[in-house]
């Protein structure tokens, strides 16, 4: 297999729905160059880059020993905001309540990646789910604006977390994440 490769949380489709509702509002007033595709909207938990057939087929086998009698648990997606620079921000993402679950679930999963054989990034651990990449405005991003108008348009939005799923990117596809292997929560 070639290509770049990450776990991650897959949402059920309802909040696919939601967010992509969501970012139909955002869209009409904030002008960011691309947005993603609802159907790729995940939590990453590990991402593991260019992978050799062996590490995968590793990685899966430790996965899926650990997280076989993981529970689903609910989340709640509570927010938006953005990383990068605050007058031209690269990522504008949603956010979700902390959870003691998703914590759990996402060591289990990267502790697994790391017994594999792979280096993964080291940064803290901050769940969201990305809804669009790099600001694309001569105006200056305000983030007070931003704040403003998703507090009138955004509610906050409940699903249970159910699946883990390997994917495979494919850039030059939309949407571009293929789902490789998934597990089941209990």
């Amino acid at each position: 297999m070639t290509g770049h490769y990450f776990f991650a949380l897959t949402l059920p489709d309802e909040a696919k729905k939601f967010l992509l509702k969501v970012s139909e509002q955002i869209k009409e007033e904030f002008p960011f160059n691309k947005w993603v595709h609802h159907e790729d909207y995940h939590i990453t938990l590990a991402f593991l880059g260019h992978a050799d057939q062996s590490k995968l087929e590793q990685s899966l086998r430790i996965v899926e020993k650990e997280i076989n009698d993981f529970q689903s648990f609910q989340l709640n997606i509570i927010n938006t905001g953005i990383f990068g620079s605050p007058k031209a921000p690269r990522i504008l993402w949603a956010g979700v309540n902390h959870s003691v679950n998703l914590q759990s679930l996402r060591s289990k999963v990267y502790d697994s990646c790391i017994q594999a054989g792979f280096q993964l990034e080291s940064r803290p651990f901050k769940p969201h789910i990305t809804l669009a990449r790099k600001w694309n405005s001569d105006s200056l991003f305000s983030s007070s604006d931003f704040q403003k108008f998703t507090s009138e348009v955004f509610t906050e939005f409940k699903f249970i977390a159910d699946e883990v799923v390997l994917y495979q990117t494919h850039p030059e596809k939309t949407p571009k994440y293929e789902k490789v292997e998934s597990f089941r929560l209990k």
